[in-house]
């Protein structure tokens, strides 16, 4: 039985990276583990994970084997032609695979393949010591970790994300006397940097944990990460308040933390006259505090920040954290009072000079654009178009603001608050802010019906702009977030219930694209006449500018957005196969699309679903390959079959029953009606021949199968849902 011995590897740093320290952690455990599965030396991984500080990287595993398992081997050598001779001797060839494999030829083996005969060496070798690959593995773990600009410190040839000053390798009890970096390996860690002095003796990998505890260091990042949370927590009750707990604020302070120890602190109440958006900006992206909120969701003056020490004289720490924010929320506040004087009207006068995209034009070129689109979906959603032209013309002023250049992320945001004050309606201020809604992937979208509106028609024109201007994203890059954008707009459409004709928005999105790009064609077209004729230079004609757009690009586009619904929908549980029968349809409506869908799932859950989807799928099949024109209709007086007659009166049953359910869209009850032709169906291909010898037989039999799969595919391409 093969002996294990749990197996710990540390790597001693200065602070790493805070925003890559997870993911250099995953790497280097990953690689560890891969190289000893590459090695085949046996694992007993338990619950392990990465373990990490801000000043370590950690492997910890439960078990691995001593041993390597026997080493066997397999090399060919050459065909029996080649390695003998007309005698049976062997060649110069045979002769040396056999000493390059340390054997005499008549120790080589035989095996066969499809060219013929060769000669074989296999060898059995006891498997190494796991004590002697380590190094190995080590290497390969370091070398594969993901460091796009590593460290370089001394004279030292190599380089790391930060410069190593210990490593840990212990296999058992036992130190492994590996090397990393210039540094050999011990069994002394090290604790916090200022909390404790000294080494930190690690007798066995089971005991590291609870060691470096001892020396003030949470090396596991989740119960860091608990403690973090329970240290706000602590404060935030204190304070009376609720903390503010972003997934990315607590990550980061996890990271920058060892012993984390959350302190209390206020700022000046004035400073609450500020949108909280940039106050609470400031806190999480440049200090990585946590903010406060009162009941009604609103920022406090309290903040909490998380030490790296459990200080003696917190009040100092308190000062400092205090202090350090001050002169950013005093920036804040004299960007916004500015703003405010300017006003957010007057800033859309500097949008005309900013460039959206070279070829689109101006900012404010798109902000026309959009306003245009925004009252024709208002006009169709019942949303007031008047509003929805003011709230377009409006979205894009903050980015002229103070406010916004200085804090980016409050593009939208700025604008509610400028909106507000400058006494727009407050429809209208709210659809500035949503109309960025939602910004990332697991945000809601626009509540607002006018936010709505707004959040469709920018991302129309953002979506036929890039695609026209020659934007398509091609691997990872992605300039204008066209992959978002037209998921954003996907579900907006389908999470509103708006019944939009999306075909037709696309078209008239994409002209006014074409037209945007042909005018400012023209435009570059007089100015360089103008300089031609000022140089004394005679231009040779240019071709006419036109605006024109070819159908197929609206239709590259629109599978574009169906692509991007297709993780939306796999991450709810819908299988390939039934979105694709639906996006085969191409439904010019999106919620109908999502509508239809959920009728597909429905009927694929009936007993005679799957069978029904093999028959149309048969039936398509069999169309295509007619090589006669098919009748619209199927002529009553030539069915004479009794399977046929069977099936030609519930086809007509069917279509009768579902004609009215199809006009009101309730795809469910239209699936559950046809579901009852399998019967009539499996008995027409069981003893009717479709291609019978008389043509006109044969051309009414078609016309049946087409009504039928015509209907049958009313709803959605179901021979998608057959295996």
């Amino acid at each position: 039985m093969t002996t294990m011995q749990p197996l710990l590897i540390e790597l001693g740093t200065e602070e790493l990276p805070v925003k890559a320290l997870p993911g250099l952690a995953q790497a280097f455990f990953d690689g560890v583990l891969a190289a000893l599965g590459k090695r085949g030396v046996a694992i007993e991984r338990g619950d392990a994970k990465p373990l990490y500080s801000p000043r370590r990287l950690a492997v910890l595993l439960p078990g691995v084997a001593e041993v390597q398992p026997e080493q066997r081997s397999e090399v060919l050598g050459p065909y029996l032609n080649i390695a003998l001779d007309a005698d049976g001797h062997p060649t110069r060839a045979l002769q040396g695979f056999a000493a390059k494999a340390g054997v005499d030829w008549t120790a080589l083996e035989k095996t066969s393949d499809a060219k013929g005969e060769r000669f074989v060496h296999r060898a059995v070798t006891p498997g190494a010591r796991t004590v002697d690959l380590l190094q190995a593995v080590l290497d390969e773990a370091l070398h594969g970790m993901p460091i796009p600009k590593p460290m370089r410190w001394g004279d030292r040839p190599y380089g790391f994300a930060r410069p190593l000053h210990w490593l840990v390798a212990l296999l058992g009890k036992d130190v492994v006397p590996l090397q990393a970096l210039g540094i050999t390996a011990g069994r002394n860690s090290r604790g916090h940097r200022f909390l404790h002095e000294g080494a930190v003796w690690i007798s066995k990998p089971g005991d590291y944990v609870e060691a470096l505890r001892a020396a003030k260091v949470l090396v596991d990042p989740d119960e860091r990460r608990t403690r973090v949370v329970d240290e706000v927590i602590r404060a935030a009750a204190e304070a009376g308040g609720n903390a503010r707990i972003s997934d990315d604020n607590l990550q980061q302070v996890n990271c920058l933390n060892e012993w984390p120890v959350a302190v209390l602190c206020t700022f000046e109440r004035d400073f609450l006259t500020v949108p909280q958006e940039a106050l609470i900006e400031t806190m999480e992206a440049n200090q990585k505090f946590f903010p406060l909120l009162d009941a009604d969701g609103k920022l406090s003056e309290h903040f909490i920040g998380i030490a790296n020490i459990d200080s003696k004289q917190p009040a100092e720490i308190r000062k400092g954290y205090e202090r350090v924010i001050r002169p950013r929320f005093a920036d804040a506040r004299f960007f916004f009072d500015e703003d405010l004087k300017q006003g957010l009207a007057a800033m859309g006068d500097g949008l005309k000079t900013v460039t959206y995209q070279a070829k689109l034009g101006s900012v404010a070129d798109k902000v026309a654009r959009v306003a245009a689109l925004a009252e024709t979906v208002a006009a169709q959603v019942g949303a007031d178009a008047a509003q929805a032209k003011r709230a377009a013309r409006l979205a894009k002023n903050d980015l002229q603001s103070r406010m916004v250049n200085e804090f980016p992320e409050l593009q939208g945001i700025a604008g509610r608050y400028y909106a507000q004050r400058a006494g727009e309606p407050a429809d209208v201020a709210l659809a500035i802010d949503e109309s960025y809604r939602p910004r990332f992937a697991a945000d809601d979208i626009a509540a607002s019906k006018l936010g709505k509106v707004l959040a469709i028609a920018e991302r129309l024109d953002t979506l036929a702009g890039g695609f026209a201007a020659g934007l398509k994203p091609t691997g990872n890059k992605d300039p204008f977030a066209l992959r978002r954008n037209a998921l954003g707009l996907a579900r907006t459409i389908i999470e509103s219930g708006f019944e939009l004709d999306l075909w037709s928005f696309l078209e008239t999105a994409y002209s006014a694209a074409h037209e945007a790009i042909a005018f400012t064609a023209h435009g570059k077209l007089k100015q360089a006449e103008r300089d031609a004729k000022a140089a004394g230079v005679e231009l040779t004609p240019n071709k006419r500018v036109s605006f024109r757009y070819r159908s197929d690009e609206v239709t590259e586009l629109y599978d574009f957005i169906l692509d991007r619904l297709r993780g939306y929908y796999a991450d709810r549980g819908v299988p390939a196969s039934q979105f694709h029968a639906v996006a085969e349809r191409k439904p010019a409506s999106l919620y109908d699309f999502d509508r239809r869908l959920a009728a597909i799932g429905t009927f694929a859950q009936l007993p005679d679903a799957a069978a029904l989807a093999a028959a149309n799928k048969r039936i398509g099949n069999i169309l295509k390959k007619a090589d006669i024109d098919i009748p619209a209709m199927e002529d009553a007086a030539l069915l004479s079959e009794p399977a046929e007659l069977a099936l030609a009166e519930a086809v007509e049953a069917a279509c009768a029953a579902t004609d009215a359910a199809l006009a009101q869209r309730d795809y469910v009850t239209v699936l559950s009606q046809l579901a009852r032709l399998r019967p009539q169906v499996d008995a027409f291909f069981d003893a009717v021949m479709v291609n019978a010898d008389d043509p006109a037989v044969r051309a009414n039999r078609l016309a049946l199968l087409k009504r039928l799969a015509d209907r049958l595919g009313s709803v959605a391409a179901i021979e998608h849902l057959s295996a």
